[in-house]
């Protein structure tokens, strides 16, 4: 068999795209990690913010210099849709440039030989199989493409389109076939989860298909991206009340001033935004966000807002992004850009803060007894790492266990582990059942 060296970038939903182009092509090629041994090299792109930007350009360029004579380097994903226009001229080791549009279709695209393959509609996976990488037991679910939100500073909707939603019973089938493959933990995501089946009229999408969830045996779930406009307490406590659904929030609120909010095209008050991040604490649950700083317009006051609440709400985890200057969008045109060193000084600050914050949540662990995946030895091989399954795979870290009362240990089973201490940021734990 031919081989073939694929390199996704971003995020999780770009992974799961990469994941069908691999069901694609598994009859044809194999995989490689080594990109110079490679017949075939795919390079899935993010085009979200610079630093993914600058990612992609990086990797694209890199892979180039090292692919054999006659390999095919392909690129696809968002950037290249994004600056189709551009990007084919600017990079031309490229051999065939593709969007989002062609993830399902990728072996067509191969075979067509044409520099540029942009189909105009936006890749949404139905039934397509697909290859799970990373995990033998858990895995990503995309709940739909697209998105419907106005927010100031972001350019996907220019990309991606708008909300384009999968049905229920696709989602519920997906899950059972890869249930029947091994697999048992899953993480719904999309650009906005919390307005899933909204293009199709149904306001209560999230919470219908959690119903659903529910009847499956020996799951666990949890749903990535929830937008605060379209998230209500009926959806938190209908999370809290279920058996499969982990009380797991990922709900990025990217500020907290009211001014800010406002110049970022976030609708909803900030006193209904802070209803919901307290009602999600109701219950043991695990709250992660992600912030914005140095948006045009943010004052120190805005600033220092922000700051004091991070330090009294003490998130679970924070993700801090330094405004990104993105064209084609509402941000980009304003005349009141923070200089670059204050944005510096202020992700500084911030980061300190969640730094604390972080440790304050690890803390909580101590002395408690976790569910949790075994996900094997660390690269080190000095302690077996394992999952909470409250918590996301890769993002949200693990618990280091160094002692075991359970022999003949196996990925991807459920564990009782007791956590002893917090060693520096590390948890330390022990497997007791």
């Amino acid at each position: 068999m031919k081989k073939l060296y694929l390199a996704s970038l971003g995020c999780v939903k770009n992974l799961i795209d990469s994941e069908v182009m691999l069901g694609r092509l598994k009859d044809e090629y194999e995989l490689t990690q080594n990109p110079s041994e490679a017949d075939l090299i795919i390079v899935n792109t993010c085009g979200f913010i610079n630093p993914a930007k600058e990612e992609s350009i990086e990797t694209i360029l890199e892979l180039a210099n090292e692919k054999k004579e006659n390999a095919k380097l392909v690129v696809t994903g968002c950037l290249s849709e994004r600056y189709k226009d551009i990007l084919p001229q600017e990079i031309p080791e490229v051999d065939i440039w593709s969007g989002v549009g062609d993830f399902g279709n990728i072996d067509k695209v191969i075979k067509s030989n044409k520099k540029k393959y942009f189909s105009p509609k936006v890749y949404l996976i139905h039934n397509e199989d697909r290859v799970i990488t990373g995990s033998a037991y858990h895995a990503y679910i995309k709940l739909s493409e697209g998105c419907n939100q106005k927010c100031a500073f972001c350019a996907i909707p220019n990309f991606k389109g708008r909300l384009n939603s999968r049905p229920i019973e696709e989602i519920i089938e997906e899950i059972k076939r890869l249930k029947a493959k091994g697999y048992k933990d899953f993480s719904l995501a999309s650009q906005d989860s919390s307005s899933y089946l909204r293009d199709k009229g149904i306001k209560d999408g999230l919470e219908r298909l959690i119903d659903e969830i529910d009847k499956i045996e020996g799951i666990t779930v949890r749903i990535l991206y929830l937008y605060p406009a379209t998230t209500t307490k009926r959806l938190i406590r209908k999370i809290f009340s279920s058996k499969k659904v982990q009380n797991y929030f990922d709900m990025p609120i990217q500020h907290i001033s009211p001014k800010m909010l406002k110049i970022m095209r976030r609708p909803g008050s900030v006193e209904r935004l802070k209803e919901l991040l307290y009602e999600m604490r109701k219950e043991f649950s695990f709250v992660r966000t992600s912030v914005i700083v140095g948006h045009p317009g943010e004052s120190e006051e805005d600033f220092n807002e922000l700051k004091e609440f991070l330090k009294e709400y003490e998130f679970d985890r924070v993700n801090v992004f330094a405004y990104s200057d993105e064209e084609d969008t509402p941000a980009f045109k304003r005349k009141d850009k923070i200089p670059q060193d204050i944005i510096e000084k202020r992700v500084k600050e911030i980061s300190k803060i969640v730094k604390k914050t972080t440790k304050k949540a690890l803390k909580k662990y101590v002395g408690k007894i976790c569910e949790c995946y075994m996900d094997g030895l660390t690269k080190d091989n000095l302690f077996y790492s394992v999952r909470p399954k409250l918590w996301a795979p890769e993002v949200d870290g693990d618990i280091l266990v160094n002692e075991s009362e359970i022999e003949n240990l196996k990925v991807g089973e459920l564990y009782k582990v007791k956590v002893e201490n917090l060693a520096g940021e590390d948890l330390i734990g022990k497997i007791i059942k």
